[in-house]
């Protein structure tokens, strides 16, 4: 072969191979073309890239993968958490994965509860009422159900009657399981006004992991979402209203917002928040601070301010709060897991009578206070406040208690001591004959009964020794006095007592003029 003729061969494969460059640059260009018009902006945007799900994953190699098959709202700000539109009544796809490695859950069930909650804290506190209305408005129905003919890899299934809100399921950490649910009402449902335009509030659907076993359930993992339920279709239309309101702005406005995803991944949350060594019981005020006002805000002073409302429960503190019980039976699965609340008036009486009386003081013991919560009907709190001293529960403002024990236990404790005594129904002045000095009177049933008693403790004897009343009405004439008449006598009528002997030893008539 020539010079020539090698040369020239030479230069055709290099032709060649710059073609076939080109061409693969040109392919490889348009491929990447599209990525930023896909995430909503006219040129490739890293940080919108870096938002995405998948990247927000943490501890992937070891954890757990929990996503729910809905579409995130297009219209919540990067600063804040997603949200996302639910239909009520239609059935949504929650699956659940065990990633990384699971050799240490062989031959082990994992038992998954899954809650719909709250997500305002005034509301989280008020829960077991706003749930009671509902339940009387709906009869027979229930907010979260399980629909079964559509999962997938449930070993078993758990809808208890007594907790609406809450169902869940056992699964093999080995396989994937689908679980779809059912959410049966609306966010307006709850809110505070109903003339019609009200916006609804958001709910949180809350997935609590353990790895299931008959002595102890330990938690292994915890995540949770925002969502908001509309009626039938209801969500369609508001995803179609968010995307024409992010059509209308900017460019640069729609870098501030997320973007919308298919589906939804759960957001991790953390199961060791401040843990005591004491099985997580509250050991002191400084320690029920986490409480009253979550992790953020401990360092802050002021016993008024309220916890941030998009913040959830702690996992260990909603566990062992009285508001937030509830059963864990599985009757067709496992007969170990029984009905458990915290505290009883009949195991707090256990330890004896109590001889504490009065009201809690900055001088009152620990002691004291725990029977004073006793005789109070306060039992189920004892626990909550084993290590308070009577100035330590002084110094819960009443919204600390309410924050704490709910609306009616805690307005209940606040007003017990602040010393709130029931307002009477009726008050009476009445004055002894040849005394220019009256009496107060208060009657709290109205009855002829209570009338005689705070008669005959006026007078220093017992109530068996008076044996009638009479008023004296128009003309000088007198009325024996009755439950009928005691209940019309106008408030703070005044009255002159005269007490007549009778014939029968040691008995007496009041007249009343």
């Amino acid at each position: 072969m020539s010079l020539y003729q090698s040369r020239q061969e030479s230069d055709s494969k290099m032709s060649w191979r710059l073609q076939l460059d080109g061409g693969l640059a040109a392919d490889f260009e348009s491929n990447l073309s599209g990525l930023g018009t896909e995430l909503g902006t006219a040129a490739y945007n890293m940080s919108e890239v870096l938002a995405l799900p998948i990247f927000k994953q943490e501890n992937v190699e070891d954890g757990f993968q929990c996503i729910l098959n809905a579409a995130t709202s297009p219209a919540t700000k990067v600063n804040e958490e997603t949200l996302t539109y639910l239909n009520q009544g239609k059935s949504y796809e929650l699956r659940l994965k065990k990633l990384g490695d699971i050799s240490q859950y062989e031959g082990k069930l994992l038992k998954s509860v899954v809650r719909v909650l709250f997500n305002d804290k005034r509301l989280q506190y008020a829960e077991s009422e706003q749930l009671a209305s509902w339940r009387s408005n709906r009869p027979g129905e229930r907010l979260l159900r399980i629909d079964v003919p559509l999962s997938h890899n449930l070993i078993d299934s758990n809808s208890n009657t007594n907790n609406l809100n809450s169902v869940e399921f056992l699964w093999d950490p080995h396989q994937i399981v689908s679980c779809f649910i059912q959410v049966n009402c609306i966010s307006t449902e709850f809110t505070p006004k109903k003339h019609g335009g009200e916006k609804g509030v958001v709910f949180r659907v809350h997935v609590d992991t353990h790895v299931h076993d008959k002595e102890h359930e330990k938690p292994i993992h915890s995540a949770s979402c925002q969502i908001k339920v509309f009626k039938p279709k209801g969500a369609d239309r508001k995803h179609k209203t968010d995307r024409d309101k992010m059509e209308r702005i900017s460019d640069s406005e729609k870098e501030k917002y997320h973007p919308s995803y298919e589906c939804t991944v759960l957001t991790e949350q953390n199961l060791q928040l401040s843990l005591t060594e004491n099985n997580g019981k509250v050991q002191s005020p400084v320690e029920l601070e986490w409480l009253i006002r979550g992790p953020l805000m401990s360092n802050h002073s002021s016993t008024n301010t309220l916890p941030p409302d998009s913040s959830p429960v702690p996992l260990h503190l909603r566990n062992n709060s009285p508001i937030f019980q509830h059963d864990d039976t599985f009757s067709s699965f496992d007969e170990s897991f029984n009905n458990h609340s915290i505290g009883s008036d009949a195991g707090d009486s256990a330890g004896g009578a109590s001889n504490f009386v009065g009201t809690p003081s900055a001088g009152t013991s620990i002691q004291e206070t725990q029977e004073w919560l006793k005789q109070n009907r306060f039992g189920a709190y004892t626990k909550l406040f084993e290590n308070f001293a009577g100035s330590d529960l002084l110094r819960l403002a009443k919204q600390d208690l309410i924050q704490i024990m709910g609306p009616a236990d805690g307005i209940r404790l606040n007003n017990a001591l602040q010393k709130r005594h029931v307002r009477p129904r009726l008050t009476l002045y009445v004055c002894q004959e040849h005394e220019q000095v009256y009496h107060a009177l208060y009657l709290d049933m109205q009855t002829l009964g209570e009338l005689k008693a705070k008669l005959a403790n006026l007078y220093s004897i017992p109530p068996e020794q008076i044996s009638t009343i009479l008023r004296q009405g128009p003309t000088g004439i007198r009325v024996l006095v009755s439950d009928e008449m005691v209940e019309n006598v106008k408030e703070e009528s005044l009255f002159s007592l005269q007490a007549i002997k009778g014939e029968v030893m040691n008995s007496y008539t009041i007249i009343m003029t």
